[in-house]
């Protein structure tokens, strides 16, 4: 904590202390914007993410050549592409098991898309949340070993030791959910986050992973004088999985997103520009896009629909398939936020009662949908900055979904307890986890998980703080100071976009909708800017921010180009703010 707040802000409308830049964060950023000449708000952000100035053109420039890792890195990545290949080549029926989710649905249409254009085919088989629950289950691996001579398990099956072996022909697994001790019965199991790994991809989603095998494959195809199919073409899918799986966005994560964001805007996969289009996205796809109005809409299906809408979708050739798929899905969307927000307000609720100075923040009901637990979760992460898990019951077993803090893994703890029999099962990754409980367990098992989680820190943070990268002036937050700062991105999980705070401006609020605010701000010569805060009447920024009488605040959020009417023009995404 910085010896002095932020502009003097102890305390901001939302109850956070600002804090800025270090001295020495402040040094370097000098000392790297001399060498570099490069702008010293962008410096600043270089800064925070470690990057020295010999770096700072290759960081501002990743290459996915120089940053692709070795797909022969990876453990059993010989023997599944191996395998892969002798399917393909000898025209066997292949089964793909993916979760229901976006990371398991651009899993399956990454594979189904390059098993397409080598003239082959392969059975698509998403698990009902409800019905069958997370990942491989008996009935479903006998059912499709029956019938396959080959499963590829993607974006699950690490844990499933049973349902693999039930299966009665060979299993690939292509995941990245942490792992056991012990490895299923497959052919191969390809997972950055097996135990034996080095931890060195543990950023990777499984659509990366995916997207490594093929690499190999292409590469082997080769060999034999064989072209395979335009990896390249294929990065969008990559990128929505990244973001929508909230993957760390360092290493080749940011080129994946990079680039992928580039291929995204050709519009050439009919699935997500149907997407786009009835999401009323009108300008060129961000991170922001991915993670927050395409990610949501792919997962409305697994969520509380079919739960293989968004593979089918992202996978399709047909434009008007595609346009029916999209609209299903946004419709299944709308429906999942009228449920979520019921369950939000019951499980905060209840959380409150509760108490929540935990480690652990949890809530648990009858009926809670099982399609909606892990977006509330996360809402209460967010409100707390404490992990969070919530758990819908349907009779003596409930179905939960947890999000944690950074520097605090809920998946490791969450296997733990998993293996101490508190919990029926349960995985995942540093970020999220997956875990089914009885009733008669439930209190003991939160109990065992706050204690965990508490000891790698959880709920010692002291106050709230909101981190702020730089004073800016209005007049200063041009559409080119912009463009120079994504030149740092993508941003996102591990690598958020700079936080810039604009001091004692006079505002003019307008009330969006419900829950929204649009207000107006300037520097008194001219300059001007507009600002949106989402979802402000959820919390108490909206009421602070509208009342009469008091138009004098100052303001903090991230910058980004609006691009409308031909015109293009600086926003605000507002956070916080603090009256003065």
């Amino acid at each position: 904590m910085t010896e002095r707040a932020f502009l003097t802000v102890e305390s901001s409308i939302l109850g956070r202390r600002w804090e800025g830049p270090s001295v020495e964060e402040d040094r370097l950023a000098e000392a790297m914007a001399q060498q570099t000449r490069l702008p010293m708000a962008l410096c600043q952000t270089l800064v925070k993410r470690g990057v020295a100035p010999a770096e700072a053109d290759s960081y501002l420039a990743p290459a996915l050549r120089e940053l692709l890792p070795d797909p022969m890195a990876l453990l059993d990545m010989a023997p599944a592409t191996e395998r892969f290949l002798a399917a393909v080549r000898d025209r066997q029926r292949i089964a793909i098991f993916a979760d229901y989710d976006v990371d398991g649905g651009s899993s399956a249409a990454l594979l189904i898309v390059w098993l397409r254009a080598m003239g082959r085919q392969a059975t698509l088989y998403i698990p009902d949340r409800i019905d069958e629950g997370y990942g491989p289950n008996v009935p479903a691996m006998q059912a499709l070993g029956a019938a396959h001579d080959l499963i590829i398990c993607v974006d699950c099956g690490t844990l499933s030791h049973d349902p693999i072996a039930a299966a009665a022909c060979d299993v690939i697994v292509l995941d990245h959910h942490l792992g056991a001790d012990t490895l299923p019965p497959a052919v191969a199991v390809v997972n950055p986050n097996r135990q034996d790994e080095t931890g060195t991809l543990a950023h990777l989603c499984a659509a990366a992973v995916v997207f490594l095998l093929l690499v190999e494959a292409n590469r082997r195809l080769r060999l034999d004088g064989i072209a395979g199919p335009d990896l390249m073409g294929m990065l969008d899918l990559v990128a929505l999985a990244t973001v929508a799986d909230v993957a760390p966005l360092i290493g080749v994560n940011r080129a994946f997103v990079r680039q992928g964001l580039k291929v995204m805007a050709r519009r050439e996969r009919v699935g997500i520009a149907a997407l786009a289009d009835i999401a009323r996205m009108d300008q060129a796809p961000t991170p922001y896009a991915l993670g927050f109005v395409l990610g949501p809409r792919v997962n409305a299906g697994g969520r509380i629909g079919q739960a293989d809408l968004g593979a089918k979708l992202l996978s399709t050739q047909d434009p008007r398939e595609a346009a029916a798929l999209a609209g299903r899905l946004d419709q299944l969307n709308t429906e999942r936020r009228e449920i979520e927000a019921r369950v939000r307000e019951e499980a905060m609720a209840q959380a409150e009662a509760r108490g929540l100075d935990a480690p652990l923040v949890w809530a648990a009901a009858e009926g809670w949908h099982p399609g909606v637990v892990g977006i509330v979760a996360a809402r209460l992460k967010e409100a707390t900055n404490r992990p969070a898990v919530v758990i819908g019951f349907e009779g003596a077993e409930g179905k939960g979904s947890g999000r944690s803090i950074a520097g605090v893994d809920l998946g490791a703890a969450v296997q733990r307890i998993a293996a101490e029999g508190l919990l029926i099962k349960g995985g995942g990754h540093k970020m999220a986890a997956g875990l089914s409980v009885t009733r008669d367990n439930l209190n003991a098992a939160m109990a065992r998980l706050s204690d965990l989680l508490g000891r790698q820190g959880a709920g010692l943070e002291g106050p709230r703080a909101l981190r702020i990268d730089s004073l800016l002036m209005p007049s200063a937050a041009t559409p080119a100071f912009v463009e120079q700062i994504e030149a740092a991105g993508p941003f996102g999980q591990a690598a958020p976009a700079p936080r810039f705070a604009f001091a004692d401006v006079a505002i003019t609020p307008r009330r969006i909708g419900e829950k929204h605010l649009k207000l107006s701000f300037g520097d008194g010569m001219g300059a001007q800017i507009e600002a949106m805060a989402f979802g402000a009447f959820d919390g108490p920024l909206g009421p602070a921010l509208e009342q009469p009488g008091h138009r004098r605040f100052h303001l903090a959020g991230r910058l980004e180009l609006n691009h409308w009417g031909g015109r293009t023009k600086v926003q605000l995404r507002l956070e916080d703010a603090a009256p003065i």
